[in-house]
């Protein structure tokens, strides 16, 4: 288990990764995009020194928000597709529910559809969202301002991770 750290990003990378995300989230709709968009802003207003780990898949990206450079012990991630984006609460499996807002039935992960910036507006989101946070194993850094990190497969020509 890693201890959460502040990361200082070059602006030269970080500006390299934003692009990279912009040309993963350009392949959908852009009211997806836009979508996408108001997500990573809702996260980043409540998680500022999350890390955002990016990955491309055949048919997806997704970003996972974790406390580390490794997006597996991410509390929460985006997913962004042709079938609209997703809201995942990675530990969302047992998470209290009362709204019955979460989809899914995996080992761990639950999502939520996001229909527009007012789903993200209600209190039961709110509400999920403090209990992933309590659940999360790995702190995040109290002070800084977390970096995009683009997955090692991003590099790689050819296929990209598994759908």
């Amino acid at each position: 288990m890693s201890t959460a750290q502040p990361t200082t990003q070059p602006a030269a990378e970080r500006r390299a990764a934003e692009a990279e995300l912009r040309r993963l989230v350009a392949k959908f709709t852009p009211s997806e995009a836009r979508l996408a968009g108001a997500v990573r802003r809702w996260l980043r207003k409540r998680l500022p020194t999350a890390f955002e780990v990016v990955y491309e898949y055949r048919d997806c990206f997704v970003t996972s928000w974790s406390p580390s450079e490794r997006g597996y012990e991410g509390v929460f991630a985006i997913r962004g597709s042709e079938e609209g984006v997703r809201l995942y609460f990675n530990a969302g499996k047992g998470l209290p529910d009362p709204e019955k807002l979460l989809r899914g039935s995996g080992g761990k992960a639950r999502y939520i559809d996001v229909e527009g910036a007012s789903t993200l507006a209600r209190p039961a989101v709110a509400g999920l969202f403090k209990g992933a946070m309590a659940r999360s194993r790995v702190p995040f850094a109290r002070t800084g301002r977390g970096p995009v990190v683009l997955s090692p497969a991003l590099g790689k020509k050819g296929k990209r991770g598994r759908a």
